[in-house]
């Protein structure tokens, strides 16, 4: 059964303008699902490592992740049983929340700059992702009001920050209408569930109402990637996964991710990450160890 798009509303509690939420092991986020919603949203995840899916950006992180989402940029959950993290921490927030105009005030210049990088989805690095994630964490212990200070002023500490990624760094653009933000997630939910077989043009158009071509110039304009790429990268995503955190063999890994030829799997591997597989893994082993 093909998983529906999520549009996620997010309603703070009354008398709040923005939300914070906290999962760990005993309060797991279950948003494992594409989804997509106008608030803003700033999560980190406290140690652990895994994929890390946003627009149409996928990579495999490591030690945590500090991550600032833009308004209507699909994403899904980061943690999962088998993340291995402490916790995640999520703030959502929409661009107006303090009022129409406060953000267009002089001192506020930096957060304005910082909301326009997220768009296309940013990691932060280095000390930035070590001590922000802190004062995200302390927020739990803190009155409605602190927690609003606080949030200011994590922004502006990220707006001046220059440890960080940018996830869709080549464009992500997805359209006004809310039936393109549906028909994206129809996409990449069923890409999410179904990479490790083989998912021809055909099959994903008839999914969308598309002819092949439509969809193919469709998905391209989106994304700035081909369909064919996006699922490569998938695969690849989750045969770093598999080579940090299952001790199978490389050929194993090949075919656990979809692959079904294994000097192509180890060529492509090679281009994604600059690493063959078995370097990849001792490298990321001594990493996870340290």
């Amino acid at each position: 059964m093909i998983p529906k798009p999520t549009f996620e509303v997010i309603e703070p509690d009354f008398g709040h303008s923005y939300t914070y939420q906290q999962f760990d092991e005993h309060n797991p986020n279950k948003n494992g699902v594409w989804h997509y919603h106008p608030e803003i949203e700033l999560v980190y995840v406290n140690g652990g490592s895994g994929k890390r899916q946003i627009g149409s950006h996928v990579s495999y992180y490591t030690d945590g992740d500090l991550i600032l989402i833009g308004s209507n940029l699909p994403h899904c959950g980061f943690t999962d049983v088998l993340t291995g993290n402490k916790n995640e921490s999520v703030v959502q927030m929409k661009t107006d929340f303090l009022g129409n105009d406060f953000f267009n005030i002089p001192e506020m210049r930096k957060i304005q700059s910082l909301f326009q990088i997220a768009s296309g989805g940013v990691a932060f690095t280095g000390s930035t992702k070590k001590k922000i994630g802190e004062k995200i964490e302390i927020m739990e212990y803190q009155t409605d009001f602190q927690r609003l200070l606080s949030i200011l002023n994590i922004l502006n500490e990220l707006g001046n920050s220059k440890e960080y990624q940018v996830l869709n760094a080549q464009g992500f653009s997805l359209q006004t209408e809310v039936k393109d933000n549906d028909r994206i997630n129809v996409v990449f939910n069923y890409v999410k569930s179904n990479f490790k077989e083989e998912i021809t043009l055909e099959e994903i158009s008839d999914l969308v109402s598309m002819t092949v071509p439509s969809f193919c110039r469709y998905f391209k304009k989106i994304t700035n990637k081909t369909f064919v790429q996006f699922v490569n990268e998938c695969r690849l995503v989750h045969a770093s996964k598999l080579l940090a955190e299952k001790p199978i063999s490389i050929t194993e890994v090949c075919f656990e991710s979809g692959f079904n030829n294994f000097s192509h799997f180890n060529k492509s591997f090679k281009a994604f990450t600059g690493q063959n597989p078995s370097e990849y893994r001792n490298e990321l082993k001594s990493v996870l160890q340290s």
